[in-house]
């Protein structure tokens, strides 16, 4: 490994153990830019109380709003590993980074760092020019590094800490003879700060919650998926998150900002698993209409859908499982049989006798629960029992035999409920199947990628189902049924809940859930309002109940940097 890359792996370990290990304490404004430095009167933050890795759309869209647009994120990062009930960003509280995925970062941090400081670029960036582009320039250096650690960091930095990264440019200048270059290496040695591949939260220093810099970025992550802006970090600075009447001033701008699309489609792609659709493989043999193309459009039909219902038209939720407005791209339109004239994307009602309607007639959320050459009742009923509505479904014994029901040639055995009543008569699966298969046939109807149909094997599909006591026929009876049940709101808001403090409901403050679920129900069960109750709610910023120590997993990150010198 060069010298420079050596640097910035110890980088690393200097930050992480001399800032993150002992609290982040002693926070001042200097050189911190812009309004945000100007008045920051908040008191130091305490120790660290929790960090969550980000993901990569989260750094993504953090460069972005740092850099500008025009700077590339190049590359791609080690994921985090959804569990098996659950969402990535409750993972993402538990999550650490591997050697290997160390590695990632750094190149793309080094890539990141090129970009801004390259000829082409960093007029825009720099504010000032070096007295010798060939030698160490500690004041050149430090105006910069000074200028992007508060938007890197998210927190006032205090000059000791730019003074490691200002050494870090220095010293590289002795190996590249180009002060640029040099001043790049720190710069992405910052980009590998443990402060910035986590959402880091501290407490505040009365002990009492979270400081106002955790508050800023909870706040801003959660309803824009980025890193806080110019405003909320001034707020967070003139301690205005602390008050009631402040925090209610920038919960209601960013809810009212288009921003929060972006972050409203954050958490509805981590409640639907919608990461998984683009590795979606289909038999072509079976699936001549899907492709990679499909796969790519089905996610952003759904996430449009839900954005359009909740957000723009500001309905119900429960009205999205019989809504029959969509969006359709040309190539969608071919596997849902529907007239498509324009080559983006288009508003596209289904006619009030089609089956398909509301969230179980998506194409991302039939397809994904299916299998490589057919419809899984199975799969979808369990996934309409734990993604929608929360409850759990044991996994199948090991020794199960899936040859008959996988036989999907039977001649007498055409359909998969024939296939399926040898499950249901053998005691061994009955009880799984009894929970998941009344919803899931239902959904018959509709093969392994969402295409409709009424015939299997040329036999017809009987479409019956029981749900919550009552007998219905087809997909769009059972989102009417889903609509008028309390079980799936009540779901979206315990998920959501986990997805904004990304811990589990155990670890949550006792009885916050339940006050969000009777509040939602309250108010209409419109989005919105659930965004601004778990904004404001004090349980969001309250410290997390015990679990793993956020300094074992920064001390990790020091060791790893060391180990991979």
């Amino acid at each position: 490994m060069t010298r420079s890359r050596s640097i910035i792996w110890l980088s690393l370990a200097v930050v992480a153990g001399a800032a993150l290990l002992a609290g982040l304490a002693a926070c001042s404004t200097a050189g911190a830019p812009g309004e945000a430095a100007a008045s920051a009167q908040a008191p130091a933050p305490g120790p660290i109380v929790g960090m969550r890795r980000l993901t990569e759309a989260q750094y993504r869209n953090a460069i972005g709003d740092i850099f500008g647009p025009g700077i590339e994120v190049k590359g791609r990062f080690e994921g985090v590993v959804r569990p098996e009930l659950g969402l990535i960003a409750t993972a993402a509280s538990d999550s650490t980074v591997s050697p290997s995925g160390f590695e990632q970062y750094d190149a793309v941090a080094r890539g990141i760092a090129a970009q801004v400081l390259d000829e082409r670029n960093r007029a825009t960036f720099m504010p000032c020019k070096p007295a010798d582009p060939a030698a160490p320039d500690a004041a050149c250096a430090r105006a910069f590094l000074s200028g992007v650690a508060p938007l890197i960091l998210r927190r006032p930095v205090p000059a000791s800490d730019v003074e490691t990264y200002v050494r870090i440019a220095g010293q590289s200048v002795e190996t590249t003879r180009d002060f640029h270059a040099a001043l790049g290496i720190g710069l992405a040695a910052m980009l590998v700060s443990p402060e910035f591949l986590f959402l880091t939260d501290t407490a505040a220093a009365d002990g009492r919650g979270l400081s106002a810099w955790s508050k800023a970025s909870r706040l801003s992550f959660l309803l824009w998926n980025t890193t806080p802006d110019e405003t909320l970090m001034a707020a967070a600075a003139r301690g205005d998150l602390d008050t009631p009447q402040g925090l209610r001033t920038q919960v209601d701008r960013l809810i009212a900002s288009p921003r929060v699309e972006q972050g409203v489609r954050a958490f509805f792609s981590d409640f639907f698993s919608l990461e998984r659709v683009a590795d979606l493989s289909k038999d072509p043999e079976i699936y001549r209409r899907f492709n990679t193309s499909v796969a790519r459009d089905l996610p952003e039909q759904l996430l449009r859908t839900v954005v359009d219902h909740l957000l723009v038209a500001d309905r119900p939720y429960p009205e999205l499982f019989t809504s029959r407005r969509t969006f359709l791209s040309r190539r969608l339109g071919v596997v849902y049989n529907a007239p498509v004239a324009s080559t983006g994307w288009t508003a596209y009602e289904f006619p009030a006798d089609d089956e398909r309607a509301g969230l179980l007639g998506q194409g991302a959320f039939l397809a994904l629960y299916s299998h490589e050459g057919r419809s899984s009742p199975t799969l979808r009923g369990k996934a309409i029992r734990e993604v929608l509505m929360c409850q759990a479904v044991p996994p199948p014994p090991a020794n199960v035999d899936f040859s008959g029901f996988n036989e999907t040639t039977n001649a007498i055995l055409k359909t998969s409920r024939q296939r399926l009543e040898m499950h249901n008569t053998d005691p061994v699966c009955a009880g799984c199947h009894k929970i998941t298969d009344p919803l899931g046939l239902p959904l018959e109807r509709f093969d392994g990628i969402g295409a409709f149909r009424m015939e299997e094997n040329g036999a017809v599909i009987d479409a019956m189902g029981t749900f919550e006591g009552q007998a219905f026929e087809g997909a769009a009876a059972l989102g009417r049924l889903m609509a008028a049940s309390k079980v799936p709101p009540q779901c979206l808001t315990r998920r959501f809940a986990e997805y904004a403090t990304g811990l589990p409901e155990a670890r949550t403050t006792p009885g916050w859930i339940g006050r969000l679920q009777s509040d939602f129900e309250a108010g209409g069960h419109h989005l919105r309002t659930l965004l601004r109750q778990v904004a404001l709610s004090p349980e969001f910023y309250a410290l997390p109940m015990p679990g793993a120590a956020p300094h074992a997993k920064v001390a990790t990150l020091a060791t790893r940097s060391k180990e991979s010198r």
